[in-house]
């Protein structure tokens, strides 16, 4: 096994010049978060990574998880003791507000310190993901009363999440929700039905489980906008607020997965024995709105999942294209080299590392506006930020989940023969991987998020803002000088997005069955291209710092070697992947009418 080391100098990199690290830190509620403690927080957690999740990692996947006839889940060795440190070390409430118990700093180092958790232990890193999730929710949703009840548990991770909406029948398909709820006399409520899918559902690593449960009521009216939400937990509490009795949810079977074997993922069922109480969260009615809280929270850190499997795997296949010796170096024609030096080798390896790049510069971006948006002292600025996180949100979960499964099929072609074997320990990444395009919503949800809720919507606007901005890049290349590929790369990546841009919002209102056959290549556009851009920016700072913020700074990111690195690796972006961008917007113009004419009868 390949020992884990935390990209510190990649993430500090594109925390300063990206993310804005330093003007965060400057905002109302952000203050602690000093470039010192920032370094400090980055390297305790790739230690905690490295040291403690790394290594039970591969237990989780070869144990996986176990029901027994009691009902109780038991998790891989290991997992209790991590999770005990993990919750005492207070991991879980990084980015949560300090008066509930959590340490409330930017979610922009807490977008990198997640990427650790993913990178070594994914199935682990599930559970405190949803308490993250869950903490977000309540705290929009939930009343005084609730918070005090729930949230600093929560926070803690004394007690674990979950989030309910999927049933066997319904699928995606939120609108056929079966699962009901029967108000009670005292306030609460019973609810009935089974849930699939559940991820910790059951398990002892915390005293108590919190389930948001998706319900009807009786009167609830068809379709989405008859759903309510509900707090059932596994345990009633009692009147000093502790677990007590069994409340009537249980587990009545897990998955056999073809990844994350040490996330039991469970059908749970609700009011077998009378009714399962819950707690109405949220108004009557609008619990998918409540939901999509938590949903939103997850997205995004399914989306940081992509960059950590695809860090951990580039990092598998490097040592391993380090080691091997095979053939002769093409160059020099002497043998016994290692495999980096033959030219396909390194083609995969520099892209790889390109995506993974890529996926991170964005997904930081992001964390940044997160944090504008709720932190910002003029308005505009954070209403602009936070409809940035609105229209991309479906880009950082899809395009960042497709390209971070691209990057652990390539690791696997790294390693050859051996890459189909499981004690070389690269096929897990691969494995785990592949649920990450499917869970919170497919790729092709997420394109339809993309097309209808966020583009079509508002006719464009906050895309062709974005655009915008883009082009300022552009200019800024453009005057720099020396970025010349670079510039070229963007100007004919924005070419092709507003070419597909444009159809989108032309056909979009008579021709919707054809702009929707198109949505996810145009999702992989719009990350193809967002990716790119923000790569872009960092090709910029990196030649900044050459000319002369070098000298000044100091520290591993100014080493001219890795800066003149990240020039060389963003010019690759662009002359290796930058093309696909014209391929995908002729996609998404042109596949629509084939899609729509090609009859169901003659598949």
């Amino acid at each position: 096994m390949v020992d884990y080391k935390a990209p510190l100098r990649d993430m500090q990199f594109l925390l300063e010049e990206l993310a804005g690290l330093d003007e965060i830190a400057g905002l109302p509620g952000c203050e602690e978060a000093s470039g010192d403690l920032v370094a400090a927080v980055l390297e305790e957690a790739g230690r905690f990574a490295a040291g403690v999740l790394a290594p039970i990692n591969r237990a989780g996947d070869v144990q996986g998880c176990r029901l027994d006839g009691d009902g109780r889940v038991h998790l891989p060795d290991g997992w209790k003791a991590a999770y005990e440190r993990f919750s005492e070390a207070g991991w879980i409430g990084l980015s949560l507000p300090q008066a509930w118990g959590g340490q409330g700093l930017p979610r922009v180092l807490s977008t990198a310190v997640w990427e650790m958790w993913f990178s070594t232990n994914m199935a682990f890193a599930m559970l405190p993901q949803l308490n993250v999730s869950q903490a977000e929710a309540l705290l929009i949703a939930g009343d005084a009363a609730q918070k005090e009840t729930w949230l600093r548990k929560v926070v803690s991770g004394e007690w674990g999440s979950t989030m309910n909406l999927t049933e066997p029948q319904a699928g995606s398909d939120l609108a056929a929700t079966r699962c009901r709820a029967e108000p009670q006399a005292d306030g609460s409520y019973r609810v009935f039905g089974q849930k699939i899918f559940i991820s910790y559902g059951e398990h002892e690593l915390t005293g108590n489980i919190v389930h948001l449960v998706l319900a009807r009521l009786p009167d609830a009216p068809a379709g989405v906008k008859g759903l309510s939400l509900f707090i059932v937990p596994k345990y009633l509490l009692g009147a000093d607020g502790e677990p007590g009795a069994r409340n009537d949810v249980r587990c009545i079977s897990i998955e056999h997965k073809l990844g994350i074997h040490g996330s039991p993922t469970c059908t749970m069922s609700y009011g077998d024995g009378g009714g399962a109480v819950g707690y109405l969260l949220g108004a009557p009615n609008r619990g998918l709105e409540t939901m999509f809280i938590m949903m939103n929270e997850a997205r995004f850190g399914v989306g940081i999942q992509g960059v950590g499997l695809g860090e951990r795997a580039y990092q598998f296949a490097l040592a391993h294209a380090r080691e091997r010796v095979q053939g002769r170096d093409p160059v020099s024609g002497e043998s016994g080299r290692p495999i980096l030096c033959h030219p396909d080798v390194k083609r995969m390896m520099l892209s790889m590392r390109a995506r993974v790049m890529a996926m991170r510069a964005l997904l930081y971006a992001a964390a940044g506006w997160f944090d504008r948006a709720r932190h910002h002292p003029d308005a505009e600025v954070a209403a602009k930020c936070r409809r940035y996180v609105d229209l991309l949100m479906p880009v950082a979960k899809g395009w960042c989940t497709e390209v971070g499964n691209e990057v652990c099929d390539d690791a696997i072609q790294v390693f050859g023969g051996m890459g189909f074997v499981e004690e070389t320990g690269i096929a897990q990444f691969f494995r785990d991987a592949r649920i990450i395009t499917i869970y919170e919503g497919t790729t092709g949800i997420q394109g339809n998020d993309l097309i209808g809720r966020k583009i079509l919507r508002e006719k464009g606007e906050t895309l062709h803002e974005l655009v915008a901005d883009m082009g300022t890049t552009l200019e800024a290349l453009h005057v720099a000088g020396g970025l010349d590929e670079i510039a070229a790369g963007l100007a004919e990546n924005l070419a092709a997005l507003r070419l597909a841009m444009d159809w989108v919002l032309g056909e979009g209102g008579e021709r919707p069955g054809e702009v929707l056959a198109g949505a996810v290549p145009f999702l992989m556009l719009l990350g193809t291209v967002c990716g790119g851009w923000q790569l872009a920016r960092a090709a910029l700072a990196a030649q900044r710092r050459l000319q002369g913020g070098a000298a000044e700074g100091g520290g591993e990111g100014s080493d001219p070697t890795y800066l003149q690195g990240v020039v060389e690796l963003v010019r690759f972006y662009f002359a290796t992947f930058g093309p696909q961008a014209a391929a995908h917007a002729a996609t998404v113009c042109r596949a629509g009418p084939s899609l729509e004419r090609f009859p169901e009868a003659a598949f």
